[in-house]
């Protein structure tokens, strides 16, 4: 039997996982921050029209927790509207900065919670561990069942017209982050499958990736994908189905500890130019190039599929080969039942896109490191044209 590997794990310190908990979301911040009085909500102008915000302001606001609200985030936010952000936290004096949203608003908000209280600008921070000092009090609740941004210590910024950095530090992590299943519950079935096969991704790379791969990492990883393969469908086929939505978010969250820990790899890296060139979402771009990384992967990471597939298509058999097959005609499965797109076709990528988007994976060194097998240009290319 192999030796345990040495390894560190690091997650957020309090968790609360229950239907309805935002409606007391007052109480929860009150009890961590007994001296927070100014909440800053950060969301998106969608969720905001949703009227899915009134609730947890209002337990804020009783609790003596006045709130003022920032909707102005957008999908993969530009430094313009992380700088607009802080000067809006300085201006109302904030002192808690609650994340309402998907993984962009809940990126925003670590960010605000970094940058609010410092003098180090946005630009130095980009990389890992170059975040300075302290951060205000930050509580996220997630909205959709995907990311994992709740639990993990990364914020992606848009620095040019495609091109993105990250945010990589322990002052990321939230103080509290709160799964509450109602706020899930108006999301549509092709945004319910495409954040919901993210999540799927996050678990599969974070039990495949070569260098952080651990015993803790890899039990969230595997009782995430339990989650999310028993409940992704019925979540797109009943989006009132909260018992399902909940499993969701918190397999979403599970993964998202896990990768926080055992970081992501090539269907990552290969997916970030989609959503930079061609403004695709970030969990359908995951999904378009998951198969075809997955089976490029097999020479090396055959068993950690055939060990997976074991959660998500238990009735497969045969060789480990076969079985980890079996895993990846899952997933395509999944894409295909829910009605999303499944070629970069169909989301306008052409054969002559195909040498920039390669140029761009190639540029993403710390992915491409934590992948189970070595990738060059010329494999990510023939990758991008499998998926056409």
């Amino acid at each position: 039997m192999s030796s345990i590997p040495a390894f560190s794990f690091s997650t957020v310190p309090s968790l609360v996982s229950e239907p309805g908990a935002s409606a007391r979301l007052g109480q929860l911040v009150a009890d961590r921050f007994p001296a927070a009085r100014r909440a800053m909500i950060v969301t998106d102008a969608g969720f905001l029209r949703t009227g899915l915000v009134d609730t947890p302001r209002l337990s804020l606001e009783q609790h003596g927790i006045q709130s003022a609200i920032f909707s102005d985030v957008v999908a993969d936010p530009p430094e313009a509207v992380v700088n607009t952000a802080v000067a809006f936290a300085r201006a109302h004096g904030a002192d808690v900065i609650i994340g309402l949203g998907g993984g962009s608003s809940m990126d925003v908000a670590k960010l605000i919670a970094v940058l609010a209280g410092t003098h180090q600008p946005l630009v130095e921070m980009y990389g890992i561990g170059k975040v300075n000092g302290q951060r205000l009090p930050l509580v996220q609740l997630p909205t959709t069942a995907g990311t994992g941004s709740e639990v993990t210590n990364i914020a992606i910024v848009t620095t040019g017209e495609t091109t993105k950095m990250g945010v990589v530090a322990p002052q990321l992590y939230a103080d509290l982050a709160v799964l509450d299943a109602t706020l899930t519950l108006g999301l549509p079935p092709v945004v319910t499958a495409a954040t919901g096969i993210d999540a799927m991704v996050h678990a599969i790379e974070a039990f495949t990736s070569k260098h952080k791969k651990n015993p803790l990492s890899d039990l969230l990883a595997k009782q995430a994908l339990h989650l999310l393969s028993g409940n992704l469908v019925k979540a797109c086929e009943n989006g009132r189905d909260l018992d399902a939505r909940q499993a969701m978010l918190l397999g979403a969250c599970l993964a998202g500890q896990a990768f926080s820990n055992a970081p992501v790899a090539a269907v990552h890296a290969l997916a970030y130019p989609i959503g930079g060139i061609f403004h695709v979402a970030h969990g359908l771009s995951n999904s378009l190039v998951l198969p075809h990384v997955l089976r490029f992967n097999l020479p090396d990471a055959a068993a950690h599929y055939a060990e997976l597939a074991g959660i998500v298509v238990p009735h497969a058999t045969g060789s480990e080969e076969a079985r980890a097959q079996a895993l990846i005609v899952a997933m395509e499965q999944i894409a295909t039942i829910t009605g999303i797109e499944r070629t970069l076709q169909q989301v306008g990528i052409t054969e002559a896109d195909l040498d920039r988007l390669a140029d761009d994976a190639m540029l993403q060194t710390r992915l491409l490191g934590n992948n189970p097998r070595e990738l060059t240009r010329a494999d990510a290319h023939a990758i991008y044209a499998a998926a056409l």
